[in-house]
């Protein structure tokens, strides 16, 4: 019998598991998930309507709770709540890891303020899966999630990403794969990309060629649940001004030759201007490289 109070809360306590469930076929679900989702009090779900649906394919009756991004905060209280009483709680999402691209990551975050330790039920995940049938590289990667779907964030979003090294992973909608494809051939240029659909499912395709090919192989909507993964920036690559005056350097470049005349070293000076232009710190870091082999007398620290 617990000795004191914090015993007794620790005995009383339960468990938040995230749990990995299939992305399109039913028999990629691990063993041990579905042991935790027989064993779990309750079930919180993304989407109730379907993770029903995979529940009854495998005989597992456990009540459900919707956990979506309009009630992430206080459906997460209450979830949270449950596990502090000593219930058991399994978050899945509505095909994969949860975490990934979904509201679950808030939910870890309250968990853990509170001294909850979440416990991972590992299994698919779109991302991975597609990175390694691409064709490209596998490491390293980056994972960007959705673009933003409009406006000044999503231009943002292209043109902060368009010297990135390494391989891009993206996650979008068949609705706005056509758009996708042709932002990224005008910030990006025309790399290679793999452009993978309705992963482990019937009509399962991934299209591999480069991003004006799969154009015009996508051209009109596409179907499925749909991820790119795009090759990185070649290495080396000259980093661009800003197209709108030729004539003299982008504000970003200015303030940068301003810091590093000023004593400033290239990372401290790259990891200044990134941060207040919104620009890639890799990108700044390189083009301060730039500047001192010009043969300015800037000194480093």
């Amino acid at each position: 019998m617990p000795s004191n109070p914090a015993d007794l809360q620790e005995a009383k306590e339960g468990k938040l598991y995230l749990v990995a469930t299939p992305i399109g076929n039913l028999s990629d679900i691990t063993l041990r998930a579905l042991e935790t989702l027989r064993s779990v009090d309750m079930i919180a779900a993304e989407d109730t309507r379907r993770t029903r649906k995979l529940l009854s394919h495998f005989e597992i009756h456990k009540p459900t709770v919707s956990y979506r991004e309009h009630n992430a905060r206080t459906c997460g209280s209450y979830l949270l709540g449950k596990i502090a009483s000593g219930k058991s709680v399994a978050l899945v999402t509505d095909a994969g890891t949860p975490c990934i691209s979904d509201p679950g990551n808030l939910l870890v975050e309250m968990a853990l303020e509170r001294g909850i330790e979440p416990v991972a039920i590992p299994g698919p995940t779109a991302l991975i899966s597609a990175l390694i049938v691409s064709g490209l590289d596998t490491h390293p990667f980056v994972f960007l999630g959705f673009p933003p779907s409009k406006g000044a964030e999503r231009r943002r979003f292209f043109e902060k990403n368009a010297k990135v090294d390494m391989t891009l992973i993206l996650y979008e909608s068949p609705m706005r794969l056509e758009k996708t494809l042709r932002d990224m051939a005008d910030n990006w240029g025309d790399r290679k990309v793999a452009v993978a659909r309705e992963l482990t499912k019937m009509y399962e395709e991934v299209f591999r060629g480069s991003i004006s090919e799969a154009l015009s192989h996508f051209a009109g909507e596409a179907r499925g649940e749909i991820v790119l993964v795009v090759d990185g920036a070649a290495p080396g690559e000259k980093i661009s001004d800003d197209p709108g005056d030729s004539s003299q350097s982008p504000p970003w470049k200015e303030e940068l030759e301003a810091l590093l005349s000023g004593g400033l070293s290239s990372k401290e000076a790259a990891q200044a201007v990134a941060c207040r232009f919104d620009l890639p710190r890799r990108m700044i870091y390189q083009a301060a490289l730039e500047i001192k082999k010009s043969g300015r007398n800037f000194s480093e620290k």
